[in-house]
């Protein structure tokens, strides 16, 4: 997750430090770099099967796009009260539109972390929500707690270390909420994954048509313990009562299994 949140971190590291058009113009050119790379590395992975469409990268450049039209385009003294609840609103709304178009831009930094046969179960889907939500809240909550200086105070600046106003609400408030849910975010998915193996894991092998149910369930054995990896097997599998036949090869059909995992006996 660390690679996503790249241009957001360097970001928050520099804008209280350096001259604000130097800190969003930094920014900006690692989330061009990190969108760049991200598609070259998927692009290399051609087994990666579930895709989130990039929507952290592509909602970075964005926003520090128009981060840096404002910087340029506004006064100094808007942008010193300002710059802070406008880029913690933009990864608000981008981490928010990932998850109501049903692309959570959590999901390929967790996915990375768990074995292909996790990534498929109903379970896996359910984290990635929760996890997702859990930063939507904590972004919100950086987003409101920003907004309290600027509101409050005519003269409120990100730069101010000595009024509680400005570096509770600009500073404190917020990156104590993104690290509690960098917390949650590793707490949450260990807890959740607790009897994982228990639960059925749903996938499909090619099998012939004339195939017996024996050479179905070898197959579909086989097909199990190559997607657990090493040190695990799979047991419990089941072969779906009806397959379905492939596109342009009617000889041959897709059939649906199931199957739990288990550490593998010696």
């Amino acid at each position: 997750m660390l690679f996503g949140l790249a241009p957001w971190i360097v970001y928050w590291v520099l804008v209280g430090n350096v001259p604000f058009k130097v800190a969003v113009l930094v920014a900006l050119a690692i989330a061009v770099a990190v969108l760049a790379l991200g598609r070259t590395l998927e692009q290399a992975k051609a087994q990666a099967k579930v895709k989130s469409g990039h929507v952290l990268e592509i909602g970075s450049v964005a926003t520090f796009s128009v981060l840096t039209v404002l910087v340029f385009a506004a006064s100094e003294s808007a942008m010193d009260r300002w710059i802070q609840p406008l880029g913690n609103a933009g990864i608000l709304l981008v981490a928010l539109i990932s998850q109501l178009i049903g692309k959570p831009f959590v999901h390929d930094f967790a996915a990375a972390e768990q074995p292909h046969d996790v990534v498929k179960t109903a379970l896996f889907g359910r984290i990635i929500g929760v996890v997702t939500w859990i930063w939507v809240a904590a972004f919100a909550g950086m987003t409101v707690s920003s907004v309290i200086p600027p509101v409050v105070a005519a003269n409120a600046s990100i730069l101010d270390a000595k009024t509680p106003l400005s570096f509770v609400f600009y500073w404190v408030i917020p990156f104590t909420l993104f690290g509690a849910a960098v917390l949650a975010s590793r707490v949450v998915p260990a807890r959740m994954l607790l009897g994982i193996d228990d639960v059925a894991r749903e996938t499909s092998f090619v099998a012939y048509d004339e195939a017996t149910i024996d050479e179905l369930y070898y197959l579909a054995q086989e097909h199990a313990n190559r997607e657990v990896g090493a040190g695990k097997e799979a047991y419990e599998v089941k072969v779906g009562g009806m397959g379905t036949p492939l596109t342009g090869d009617e000889s041959r059909k897709s059939w649906p299994s199931t199957y739990k995992v288990r550490d593998r006996r010696h």
